[in-house]
């Protein structure tokens, strides 16, 4: 999976093989506390002012809406008062999407007539000026205009800029202000500019259902309120109601649920209304009104002892033993097979007399379950601090072109090579699953290309050896007899068994190979698209010490150690410029590179265009690393070129005994 290693010295090395057994390659886990874990995790560039959503630009466009209302009072008003010497005051709607506060002769009949927000304008005002705050409150109005009068027109026209805020809380205050006053709009930050557009999500629902529900939707939304739902009106077409379901999960799939309820309408008579609700994870760590949320969750820590093992294998086991879902695991990261590897790990819904009982049984399986306690949340991926490392390396020796040198010399130079200056940080074998015929990198791709049928024949091509599991996969590939191949699978298989059962239920074609998928955690689906990630990584990484070496140039990303957790990611991540580089301002310890995703930057020289030529290569020039049918979201994030090693301690052994390799691996130092 390395097949192109760059090195930081001209050093030759030695070398030699490791993973002769699992006991030469230990792996313990460095946990880190709750309070100090920074978030690798990438922020867009422009931040919004939205709650996270799941955005697709690929699903179809939704039928006309078949439920209206009376336009809005900005309709008439003032949709086209592009010249108007002074812009009328805007205040909200009783459905709270719209500018109103237009001339009374717009008011809506029946409707009382609504007062300033004074609370509301005062906040603008006192934020911007009472002329910016005017100026605002007209790009608000003509833009709603524009939307009413061109029921088909583009959802985001134009944009405003509220020009440069620099103040953090300033810029929090006004998003929130302004989210409050105008739902219909979305505030974005650029480089500490701030830009207000019209918000395309409540522009779509605007065309499913009435302005009200969809103002009403958006204020729920904004609000989250612990175990509150929102109900839309009553709505007997099952077609129309499939749409806004699908719509609601599209845009806020990781966010909200949506059932259809029966209820009684205006007339008495049954009737069917969807009814939103956030999904429970959502409230995980967060505090109510009243404090601490009243109803805890279960959750048990414990330490996971594996040998010869994957991490989603060991888990399968436990699983299965259990009967829990594998989902109900959370862990920091995936550990080699080929090792004896401790981990933190937390089980949901299972008491830590539960995970005792099951110990014997799980020793069996190359499991031990050690410091079992409760725990009062779950573990998040890249929430550790490192790991420590016991490895043995057999069979020392001189490359064949170096020979002749002192081999006890060549290994105190390498030790001392990586003491001093690193060591390249590339992703492990481990990670592509070294040694199959099909690699997890290939699966991620084909789901990233949304090639679901490809990325299930990828899932269960078999190996070359006459076992169940690579028997069931085999037959499985010759047949398409989900069922048949179901019955052949052992009961710790259970990514296999997941896909199998939906692909039994739903057919061996796009549409059953993507509920397929949708049928395995959500954790284990995006684990192949981070293996297709790391393997650009770590191509970049090989890219650009070969052109750049380890001299920090023009165009560089570098890391900048923001204590301030109210800087998002890519604040933190500088582009090196020209007079930087003349100076030597940056080391290369401190030069990231991106793990690709919708919401990070690229270097700006040649590193950056090598970015975008490679994933040319592989179709995704234009992917939004968001695959909208299997609820995965790739923001992206930053890896440093370069890791230090800490600790770092060696001692030379001979061993009169041979032993027998369970397939080594050959390193190079």
């Amino acid at each position: 999976m390395l097949p192109s290693l760059s090195y930081l010295t001209g050093h030759a090395g030695f070398c030699g093989t490791i993973k002769n057994s699992p006991g030469d390659f230990v792996v313990t886990e460095i946990e880190v506390p709750e309070r100090s874990l920074r978030d690798v995790q990438a922020e867009p560039p422009q931040k919004t002012s939205e709650a996270p959503l799941e955005q697709s630009s690929g699903c179809p466009q939704p039928p006309k809406k078949l439920r209206t209302e009376p336009p809005g009072p900005c309709a008439e008003g003032c949709g086209g008062g592009g010249g108007a010497p002074s812009p009328p005051e805007c205040h909200p709607s009783p459905a709270g999407g719209n500018c109103c506060a237009c001339p009374d002769k717009n008011q809506r009949e029946g409707e009382p007539k609504l007062k300033p927000g004074l609370g509301e304008v005062n906040i603008l005002d006192s934020l911007l000026g009472k002329p910016v705050s005017e100026l605002l409150s007209k790009f608000a109005c003509d833009l709603k205009g524009a939307w009413d009068l061109e029921n088909n027109g583009d959802s985001s026209t134009g944009e405003f800029s509220l020009g440069p805020i620099l103040d953090k809380k300033k810029r929090a205050d006004l998003h929130s202000a302004i989210r409050q006053k105008f739902p219909f709009l979305v505030t974005v930050t650029k480089d500490n500019e701030m830009i207000v557009k019209g918000n395309a999500d409540y522009r779509e629902l605007c065309q499913l259902v009435t302005e009200k529900e969809t103002s009403d939707f958006f204020k729920f939304l904004d609000a989250k309120v612990e175990n509150s739902t929102f109900s839309f009106e009553p709505d007997r077409n099952k077609e129309h109601r499939k749409v806004v379901h699908h719509f609601i999960n599209r845009k806020f799939g990781k966010l909200l649920e949506t059932k259809s309820f029966t209820v009684t309408d205006v007339n008495d008579q049954p009737n069917m209304s969807i009814t939103v609700r956030f999904r429970e994870k959502s409230w995980s760590g967060k505090r109510s009104a009243g404090g601490l949320q009243e109803k805890q969750d279960l959750y048990t820590a414990f330490t996971l002892q594996k040998e010869n093992l994957e991490t989603l294998e060991a888990i399968g086991f436990l699983a299965a033993e259990l009967g829990v879902l594998p989902s109900d695991f959370s862990y920091t990261g995936i550990k080699d097979k080929k090792a004896i590897t401790y981990q933190p790990m937390v089980v949901k819904k299972v008491t830590p007399e539960r995970l005792k009982e099951i110990g014997s049984k799980m020793e069996k399986k190359g499991l031990r379950i050690l410091n079992i306690h409760s725990a009062c949340q779950h573990l998040r991926l890249g929430q550790l601090k490192g790991n420590h490392f016991d490895i043995v390396v057999r069979d020392l020796k001189c490359h064949s072109h170096d020979s002749s040198a002192d081999l006890k010399q060549r290994i105190s130079e390498a030790m001392e090579n990586v003491e001093t200056k690193g060591f390249v940080n590339y992703y492990g074998p481990q990670r592509f699953g070294q040694g199959q015929h099909v690699q997890t990198d290939q699966i991620g791709l084909a789901l990233l290309n949304e090639k679901m049928v490809k990325a299930v024949k990828l899932f269960f091509t078999p190996e070359d050896t006459d076992d169940p599991v690579n028997n069931a996969k085999r037959y499985f590939l010759q047949t398409e007899d989900a069922k048949g191949a179901l019955a052949m699978l052992p009961e710790f298989k259970v990514r296999e068994k997941m896909l199998l059962r939906a692909l039994n239920r739903y057919g061996v074609n796009h549409e059953g190979c993507t509920k397929g998928w949708l049928n395995i955690p959500h954790s284990m689906r995006i684990f192949y698209v981070h293996a297709y990630c790391s393997k650009i990584w770590n191509e970049a990484a090989s890219y650009r010490l070969k052109i750049y070496g380890s001299k920090v140039v023009e165009g560089d990303l570098v890391f900048s150690e923001e204590s301030d957790e109210s800087v998002s990611l890519n604040d933190k991540v500088h582009v090196v410029t020209a007079p930087e580089e003349s100076a030597n301002k940056y080391s290369i310890n401190q030069v990231v590179l991106p793990m690709v995703g919708h919401s990070i930057k690229y270097p700006s020289n040649k590193v950056g265009q090598w970015y975008h030529e490679r994933l040319s290569k592989d179709e995704l020039q234009m992917c939004k690393f968001r695959v909208s049918p299997l609820q995965l979201n790739i923001p992206g994030c930053y890896r440093p070129i370069l890791k230090n090693v800490q600790n770092l301690s060696y001692f030379l052994e001979v061993c009169s005994q041979a032993l027998q390799p369970i397939g080594s691996d050959l390193d190079f130092f």
